[in-house]
């Protein structure tokens, strides 16, 4: 009998391995095997048609020394300042309606989620049309003249400004998943204490629903230092201001796909990947403080 049941629980385990077997080829493949070339290539010369020269770290030498690529780490930095806190401050709100009791919940869940299903050319088309600084509708409703897209004191703003409304209804159906989670009974009793809407938000909402923004905040924080779509579409590489709102990612794009030099870009996207590392460790660390687990 043991041995009949070991027979059983060993084909269910292979073929458990077998279900399991395309995602872990793909992530070998599509993933890890890329960042390990990734990694090499960061330390080598390319000398074109696939060859690479191993040179040390004479890319990373070069790349720290070049002021550009300082400013585009704080421009990426100064991206993530601008959208983060503002984008997920109006997402909460955002859900926080959507949760109340109203009529056709349904209908603005499509028009907050509807930015994440367009293109984000055709995003970036609209909206560059929007900030047109001769016949652009923003000039016209505020009765100014900027050159939102051309102006490098204003490009990264305009640009947060997309990146926020794009990614707004998508972190907002997640908060709201969240709100949906607490209990009525913590506000029932909240009411019958004589607790104000505001003293329930920040003692009971906010939270409650801590956990799930401490995942929208981790998400949205990867994507805006990794962002490049974007940027590459409203602001293009002839516009004047392209200094002003270039990101590490932007850049990586320029040195190994314009420049044709391959070591410099993978070593700025192994810097990337370690100013992800030191934005999520510092967000786990800080989590113990303001992260309630506790039901």
């Amino acid at each position: 009998m043991n041995n009949k049941l070991s027979a059983a629980a060993r084909r269910e385990q292979n073929w458990g391995y077998l279900m399991v077997a395309p995602t872990i080829i793909g992530l070998v493949v599509l993933n890890i095997w890329p960042f390990i070339q990734t990694i090499y290539t960061s330390f080598c010369e390319h000398l074109g048609f696939g060859h690479y020269k191993f040179n040390g770290i004479q890319n990373y030498l070069d790349v720290f020394s070049r002021p550009e690529f300082w400013r585009s780490t704080w421009n990426t930095i100064y991206f993530c300042i601008l959208t983060v806190p503002v984008g997920l401050f109006l997402s909460l709100m955002v859900a926080m309606l959507l949760n109340a009791k109203i009529k056709g919940k349904g209908f603005f869940r499509t028009v907050f989620f509807l930015p994440m299903v367009c293109a984000p050319a055709a995003v970036a088309m609209v909206w560059k049309w929007i900030f047109n600084g001769e016949y652009g509708i923003l000039n016209q409703l505020l009765g100014v003249h900027v050159n939102w897209v051309t102006d490098s004191k204003v490009v990264m703003i305009a640009c947060a400004v997309v990146a926020i409304w794009s990614n707004i209804g998508y972190d907002a159906v997640l908060l709201l998943a969240g709100l949906q989670n607490i209990g009525k009974s913590y506000y029932e009793a909240a009411d019958i204490d004589g607790a104000s809407k505001v003293t329930q938000f920040f003692n009971i909402t906010l939270p409650m629903v801590s956990p799930t923004l401490f995942v929208v905040m981790i998400m949205r924080l990867m994507s805006s230092v990794k962002v490049y779509d974007l940027l590459f579409m409203m602001v293009e590489e002839t516009n004047p201001a392209v200094t002003s709102v270039q990101s590490l990612m932007y850049l990586f794009y320029r040195e190994s796909f314009t420049a044709g030099s391959r070591g410099t870009g993978s070593a700025i996207v192994i810097w990337t990947v370690l100013l992800i590392g030191l934005i999520t460790v510092v967000q786990f660390v800080g989590q113990k403080k303001w992260v309630n687990y506790d039901v």
